[in-house]
C-alpha cells in the first residue's frame, strides 16, 4: 500500500495511546513502587504498543508492516544492549578484581565528607568530558562513588543525582560524545560551533548544580561516621589485596575511551582484562568464593561466573555485601527487557504517523524564538517519555522542527542546542528510558530517587527556555540579501545579532 493509501491519523489518534501508556504506567507505580520496573512497567509498555497498533490497523496499516516497523525499532537499541551485557560483565570482574574496591578504598581515604558530593559531580564531569560517555562514567567511577557513599553514610540518592549530574554535563560539552554529535548533524550546522553555544546554558546549570550540592554536602557531613568508614576500609582490605596497580584495567578502559575506540569493544575488553587481573591479583578472593579451592582451572571457572552471573562476597557488613554483590551479564536482563518494551511502543507509534502528528499539533500557536524553544524541548522530553531513547528523541524532533526554525529567521543552532537540551539532558530521569534503566542498573538507585537531586538535568532545560524568552544567546539568519557566501554551516557570517 502507498503512503497516500494510508488514512491521515486524527489527534485523537495519535493522544489515544500516549494517554493509555501514561495511564498504565502510573497505575504501575502506584500497584507495584519500586518494582515496577521488574516487570509491570515492561507489560505497560507493551500494552500500549497493542493499543498503537489498532489504531495503525484501522488507518489502513497492515499487520506486516506494523511487524517490519517494530524489528527496525529494536534493532535500533541492539547497539546499546550489547553495550548492556558488556558493562554486567565489567562490573562483575571489576568488583572480583579488586579494581572497584580499590576506587572505594582510596576514595575513603581521600574524599572530604563536606565536599563529596560536589567532588563527584566535577569527577565525573572531568572523566566523562575525557572519554564522551555518561553510561561508561556511571558504570566505573559512578559505582565507587556509590560505594564510597555508602561507607560514609552518604545519601545515595543525592550521590547518583551528583554522578548523573556530572557525567551527562561532561558527556554534552565532549566532542567524543555520540549525542553531541548526532545533535548538530540532524539541525544542520557544525560540531564545535554547537559546543560553543551549549556552553552558555550548560555552564551556568552546572555552577548552580555544584552551590547547590556543596549545600547539601555541608549539612550532611555532621552526620558522617569516622569509625564506619574505618571499619569499611578494613574489611576491603580482608577481603583484597588492595594496591594502586589494580586500578589499571581503570586506565586502560579510559585510554580506549580516548582513542575512540567503539564502546562495546572497549568495555568487553576492560571485562577480560578484570579477569585476569582477578586471577593474577586476588587468588584469596577466588579462593573464597570457590570455598577455599585455588586452581588455574578453578579461578577461570570462577572469573567466567562473575562475566555472566557476578560475584557475592560475604563480610561482617551488610551495607558493604550489597556493594560488593552484582554484575554479571544477567543482572543486565531486567534492564534489556525494558529497553526491548519500550522499544517497541516507540517503534509502531513512529511507525503509524501517531508521533508525527502529535508534535504537529505542538507548533500551532508558536509565534516567538521563546515559543519554539520551549516546544522543542518539551517535544524531545515527551519523546524521550513514549519512545524511551535519548537518540530518537535528538532526531526525530531536529528532523521535524528543522525547516520551521529556518522559516522562522531562527539559526540552526538554536535547535541543535534546544535537542540537546530537552533530549539527552532529560533521559536519565525516566526509569523506562534506556538511559534511565541503564543508571539504574549501574548505580542501584531508582530515577525517580536521584532525578529530584540531578540538579544539572533539571536546570538545563528550564534555563535555555528562560534564555529564549529573554531573548539571552538567540541566535537568528541574516535576512537573504545581508548574507555573505559561506563554506560552512558555522554561525560566522550567517546570523545577525542576538534577539
Amino acid at each position: 500500500m502507498s503512503e497516500s493509501q494510508y488514512k491521515e491519523p486524527s489527534l485523537l489518534d495519535s493522544i489515544i495511546p500516549i494517554v493509555v501508556l501514561i495511564s498504565l504506567l502510573g497505575t504501575s507505580v502506584v500497584v507495584f513502587g519500586s518494582d515496577s520496573s521488574s516487570g509491570p512497567n515492561q507489560i505497560a509498555l507493551l500494552l500500549g504498543m497493542a493499543v498503537t497498533a489498532i489504531v495503525g490497523l484501522k488507518n489502513g496499516f497492515t499487520w506486516k508492516e506494523i511487524e517490519e516497523g517494530l524489528i527496525k525499532g529494536i534493532s535500533i537499541s541492539l547497539g546499546a544492549i550489547l553495550i548492556l551485557l558488556a558493562v554486567g560483565s565489567l562490573i562483575g570482574t571489576w568488583l572480583l578484581s579488586g579494581t572497584v574496591p580499590t576506587l572505594i578504598y582510596y576514595g575513603l581515604e581521600l574524599l572530604n565528607p563536606t565536599v563529596f558530593y560536589t567532588a563527584s559531580v566535577v569527577i565525573c564531569a572531568v572523566v566523562a568530558m575525557s572519554i564522551g560517555s555518561s553510561w561508561t562514567t556511571a558504570a566505573t567511577v559512578g559505582v565507587a562513588l556509590i560505594g564510597i557513599a555508602n561507607g560514609m553514610g552518604m545519601s545515595e540518592a543525592i550521590t547518583a543525582g551528583a554522578i548523573v549530574s556530572g557525567a551527562y554535563f561532561g558527556d554534552k560539552v565532549s566532542p567524543l560524545s555520540e549525542t553531541t554529535n548526532l545533535a548538530p548533524a540532524v539541525a544542520g550546522t557544525d560540531l564545535f560551533s554547537h559546543i560553543r553555544y551549549m556552553l552558555w546554558t550548560t555552564v551556568p546549570s552546572i555552577v548552580i548544580a555544584l552551590i547547590l550540592f556543596t549545600f547539601l554536602g555541608f549539612n550532611a557531613s555532621n552526620n558522617v561516621d569516622s569509625e564506619n568508614i574505618a571499619q569499611m576500609q578494613s574489611l576491603l582490605q580482608q577481603e583484597f589485596n588492595i594496591e594502586f596497580h589494580m586500578l589499571i584495567p581503570l586506565f586502560v578502559l579510559l585510554a580506549m575511551a580516548i582513542k575512540k575506540v567503539p564502546a562495546f569493544p572497549s568495555v568487553g575488553f576492560g571485562a577480560l582484562l578484570g579477569g585476569l587481573w582477578a586471577i593474577l591479583f586476588q587468588p584469596e578472593a577466588i579462593a573464597r568464593l570457590a570455598d577455599g579451592d585455588y586452581s588455574i582451572p578453578m579461578a577461570i571457572k570462577v572469573v567466567w561466573i562473575a562475566l555472566f552471573d557476578g560475584v557475592s562476597f560475604t563480610t561482617t557488613d551488610a551495607n558493604l555485601n550489597d556493594l560488593l554483590s552484582g554484575g554479571g551479564m544477567s543482572s543486565m536482563l531486567n534492564t534489556i527487557w525494558l529497553i526491548m518494551c519500550a522499544m517497541c511502543f516507540g517503534a509502531v507509534l513512529e511507525k503509524v504517523g501517531l508521533l508525527k502528528r502529535a508534535v504537529s499539533a505542538i507548533l500551532k500557536g508558536a509565534k516567538s524564538a521563546g515559543d519554539m524553544v520551549t516546544r522543542t524541548i518539551l517535544t524531545c522530553f515527551g519523546t524521550n517519555l513514549i519512545t524511551a531513547d535519548q537518540y530518537i528523541s535528538i532526531v526525530m524532533p531536529g528532523r521535524m522542527y528543522k525547516e520551521e526554525f529556518k522559516k522562522r529567521g531562527l539559526h540552526q543552532l538554536n535547535l541543535s542546542r534546544s535537542l540537546e537540551d530537552g533530549g539527552t539532558i532529560t533521559s536519565p530521569l525516566i526509569p523506562w528510558n534506556t538511559c534511565g534503566a541503564y543508571m539504574h542498573s549501574v548505580l542501584l538507585v531508582h530515577p525517580f530517587e536521584y532525578a529530584v537531586f540531578a540538579f544539572f538535568n533539571l536546570i538545563n532545560p528550564v534555563l535555555a527556555i528562560i534564555y529564549a524568552y529573554l531573548g539571552i544567546k538567540i541566535l537568528r539568519l541574516e535576512p537573504p540579501e545581508h548574507i555573505q557566501v559561506t563554506t560552512s554551516d558555522s554561525p560566522n557570517g550567517t546570523c545577525g545579532p542576538n534577539n
